[in-house]
């Protein structure tokens, strides 16, 4: 059974804010609330996809030398629909 997530008044997430997105980023879910009546939970985001940046696909891509020739281009464009 998972542990309960940890609670904290809006004054205290306010003041510690910080430190509670580090726990977060950790793992942790944090439930804010209100007049100890639970409001929000803080949970970590789940990235989709872990991209490298600009370039990050140089040399794993491997491109026909005729990939960007009017023939090709027109039979994409057939394929879509926009050419008879």
């Amino acid at each position: 059974m998972a542990n309960a997530a940890e609670q904290f008044n809006i004054h205290e997430a306010k003041t510690h804010l910080s430190r509670i997105i580090e726990r977060v980023e950790r793992g942790e879910e944090i439930v804010i609330s209100r007049a100890g009546h639970p409001v929000a939970k803080v949970v970590p985001l789940v990235r989709r996809v872990n991209r490298g940046g600009r370039g990050s696909l140089r040399g794993k891509l491997v491109l026909d030398p005729d990939w960007d020739a009017e023939a090709t281009n027109a039979a994409i464009a057939r394929d879509f629909g926009l050419l008879p």
